[in-house]
């Protein structure tokens, strides 16, 4: 028992003494248990100051302001999967120094160590270093920030807003509550959503303004609102007269990708139950109403896009 005892501990001397690829490999993993736990504290202090950012951000009512806030919430996300690799590589190096043996240029250790580099570059190395470019090009050209809707191409729907971003991936979270994980090299374009929301406006032509104006707030009363609804109640933004009985109305409301039946199926339908049963001469809304997307910025990118020669 004694000499058994004598050989294992001779066995164990032997291997932490001499050069051997095992030896290597047990480096290799002690790196990894270590710079998770580390990096699991750092990571949360970064995600502590994130969460914070992330609390002014929602209260903020400057856009510019608010948009300075949503970049430097993105870079602390990217931050946290930085320190994770540069705590990885610290650390692996450290491991290295303390336990490499005397004789580190053993042949035996050497293609030991070659053979497990290989092995985890030829699986993971390149993987990442795809992954990493795509998301700091993202970054460099600002394609979008931690708490933006975006829609990813070329997946026809994969979608939802930025819960986090990082060299290596993207994390959505869905209108439905799905959370969705995305290497960076897989995203070909994307579709941003300014400030979360799309404007619709909705078109009506009344014979009497008075009349249709009461009828229209008689139903925007029924429209539900809230964050994933209507960001904002339905309200008459214009009314321009065009004959004398004859009127348009344009209503006007923001809702969150997804969400615009609510107006171009649930509000237009309300609209059109108004007069069903009346005749013709009786009717409060003219024409059929016309539902079209109204953003502010589109509309003054497309007045300098389209050019007409005048008749």
């Amino acid at each position: 028992m004694q000499e058994q005892l004598s050989n294992l501990t001779h066995e164990i001397e032997k291997f932490f003494s001499q050069p051997n690829s095992y030896q290597s490999i047990l480096i290799f993993l002690i790196s990894i248990v270590l710079v998770y736990w580390l990096s699991h504290f750092v990571a949360k202090g970064i995600i502590k100051v994130a969460q914070v950012v992330a609390t002014h951000t929602d209260n903020e009512t400057d856009e510019e302001r608010f948009i300075r806030l949503r970049q430097i919430e993105t870079y602390l996300s990217v931050t946290v999967a930085v320190v994770r690799v540069g705590l990885f590589c610290i650390l692996g190096f450290i491991a290295w120094t303390i336990f490499k043996p005397a004789d580190s240029s053993s042949s035996l250790a050497a293609i030991g160590a070659g053979t497990v580099f290989v092995v985890i570059a030829g699986q993971t190395v390149g993987i990442l270093l795809r992954d990493v470019t795509a998301g700091a090009t993202m970054i460099i050209e600002k394609w979008f920030n931690v708490g933006d809707y975006i829609k990813i191409e070329p997946f026809t729907n994969v979608s939802g807003i930025v819960e986090r971003f990082t060299l290596r991936s993207t994390r959505l979270r869905s209108l439905s509550g799905e959370v969705i994980w995305v290497h960076n090299q897989q995203i070909m374009a994307v579709q941003v959503t300014p400030r979360g929301v799309r404007t619709m406006a909705v078109d009506v032509f009344v014979r009497d303004r008075a009349e249709g104006e009461k009828a229209i707030l008689k139903i925007i009363a029924t429209v539900p609102t809230g964050d994933m609804l209507l960001a904002r109640p339905l309200r008459i933004k214009y009314a321009e007269r065009w004959d004398d009985e004859l009127w348009r109305l344009t209503i006007v409301g923001e809702t969150p990708p997804g969400r615009e039946w609510l107006i171009d199926n649930y509000f237009l339908h309300a609209l059109k139950e108004v007069d069903e049963d009346k005749k013709k001469a009786d009717r409060i809304f003219i024409h059929e109403p016309i539902a079209r997307y109204a953003d502010p910025e589109a509309e003054r990118r497309f007045k300098r896009a389209v050019r007409l020669k005048k008749d």
